[in-house]
């Protein structure tokens, strides 16, 4: 009995290896093809651009302004929780064209910016007026405006830093209801 079922295990294997070989040699062959195509489109110097690529093109200068700030942080200091600080972040045009600001984001909800809203002309001013509410805030804190225009590079970012004091325990608005 062992035997039979030794011998019809080593017919399996060898029916398993056998058929193994051939799809193998097959995929050899693909590979091939597939290699000697890639020599052949090397060798005309064909490029191909996948489906998904994006064109890119040197942008033209005359068609770009440019961010001169005066400073891009701005140290607030120490602060006390609660406060509100503002700075703003004046710029010239360097570049060639308007500048024009699309877009600004603040890195939180305790930060909000203001800016000019209108092209400003080359050599012309404008600027970026950044917010910090530090209402439930507290240490080292280093809120962030990322700015998007017209420029190279396209994304410019401002920063204030500083710390904030929280307020006394004993200050604190009890939470929930107050025994008596």
């Amino acid at each position: 009995m062992k035997a039979r079922i030794m011998s019809m295990a080593a017919l399996g294997l060898m029916v398993a290896l056998g058929s193994a070989c051939s799809p193998k040699s097959d995929q050899e062959d693909k590979i091939q093809a597939l290699e000697e195509k890639i020599a052949q489109l090397e060798a005309k110097g064909s490029s191909i651009t996948p489906v998904n690529a994006q064109a890119t093109q040197t942008a033209d200068p005359s068609t770009l302004g440019g961010f001169e700030f005066s400073e891009m942080e701005h140290d607030f200091g120490t602060i006390n929780e609660g406060k509100v600080v503002e700075h703003i972040f004046n710029f010239t045009n360097n570049g060639q064209a308007p500048l024009v600001i699309s877009n600004i984001t603040a890195s939180c909800g305790c930060t909000s910016p203001d800016w000019t809203k209108t092209p400003v002309n080359p050599g012309e001013e404008g600027y970026v007026k950044v917010v910090f509410n530090s209402t439930a805030k507290s240490g080292s804190q280093a809120p962030t405006v990322t700015i998007q225009a017209n420029t190279n590079p396209t994304v410019t970012r401002l920063r204030m830093k500083g710390t904030v004091t929280p307020k006394a325990a004993g200050a604190a608005t009890p939470v929930g209801p107050v025994k008596k």
